[in-house]
């Protein structure tokens, strides 16, 4: 399918609900300017609120390709770029020992003899020989790509600073091969959640964006979009009792995505109503801490007891 060009913010906004992402218009404000300046996005904010799925969302909606690059510590360069496949090439070293006396049959002298074995370098470094990593696959794409560098704060700073080189020239030298240039500079997410505070000079080069959790009427709609299934009244009690979660000192709030779990969790159980008891034996699918969990419950118990209160009052 042909890359699609959106020459508007509201079309920027209605190409990514179209593709089941719920921009703000701060969000398709950025996305758009993005674009338009050839700027990477920065986004950070607490894991799973959305900032991984506006790439791939992104990328639907331009129909171009995803590059993922997922970080973590200890990534280095040969990961991120590329490696050579040393079994294709140790399989070549052996063809190329059998067919020895062919390729040196005839030659004039030792210089030429030499030259001949020399061509035959060129092609074991070569790019038929060249594993391509994230970085060199969207850099050396031939067509427009949305390049992912997900969680950069997990990666090492001296990576980051590599990757900033990367990012500004948008090409990679291959000491064998010589500098690789992008045909096409891709669209370039990467995303954080503040696990440690990125350098300035990368957050000076991207367009920043920070997405926190959503509002209540916000979640509401991201939950009628992808589980259309759940009844209004339920989608909303749900959406509620999460907000209200989010409110508890929790070592962990429920993100987004567990929201939608816990949506599709209380379809699957045919659920009516959001009662006492599928509350409690749902809570897990939201909290993820054993403390968390207990803590909700206390929670619930007394929501449960100042309720009769009022009533008896």
């Amino acid at each position: 399918m042909a890359e699609q060009i959106f020459d508007t913010v509201d079309a920027v906004k209605r190409a990514l609900e179209g593709c089941l992402y719920i921009a703000s218009d701060e969000i398709a404000t950025v996305v758009y300017l993005a674009e338009k300046l050839g700027k990477p996005v920065l986004a950070e904010g607490p894991a799973g609120v959305g900032k991984t799925e506006l790439s791939k969302a992104w990328a639907a909606a331009t129909n171009r390709p995803l590059v993922r690059m997922q970080c973590y510590e200890g990534l280095d360069e040969s990961k991120a770029l590329y490696e050579w496949e040393y079994a294709k090439q140790m399989l070549y070293t052996q063809l190329l020992r059998d067919k020895l006396a062919d390729l040196l049959a005839g030659a004039s002298s030792l210089s030429d003899a030499a030259d001949r074995l020399a061509n035959e370098e060129d092609v074991f470094f070569s790019e038929r020989f060249l594993l391509q990593r994230p970085l060199l696959r969207a850099i050396n794409s031939d067509t427009p790509t949305v390049l992912l560098v997900d969680e950069i704060d997990r990666a090492d700073a001296e990576f980051e600073a590599f990757l900033l080189e990367v990012l500004s020239d948008f090409q990679v030298t291959v000491p064998e091969l010589g500098t690789i240039v992008a045909r096409h500079h891709p669209t370039v997410f990467l995303t954080s959640n503040n696990t440690r505070e990125l350098s300035e000079a990368l957050k000076r080069r991207c367009l920043y964006i920070y997405i926190d959790y959503p509002s209540t009427e916000e979640e509401l709609q991201i939950v009628r979009l992808k589980v259309p299934d759940l009844q209004p009244k339920l989608a909303r009690q749900a959406v509620e009792a999460v907000q209200a979660l989010r409110n508890i000192d929790l070592r962990k709030n429920p993100s987004v995505s567990e929201t939608l779990d816990w949506a599709r969790a209380l379809v699957t159980l045919n659920a009516q109503a959001l009662d006492k008891a599928t509350m409690e034996n749902t809570l897990t699918v939201l909290l993820k801490y054993e403390a968390d969990v207990a803590r909700a419950r206390r929670a619930l118990r007394l929501e449960e007891e100042a309720r009769r209160g009022r009533k008896d009052w």
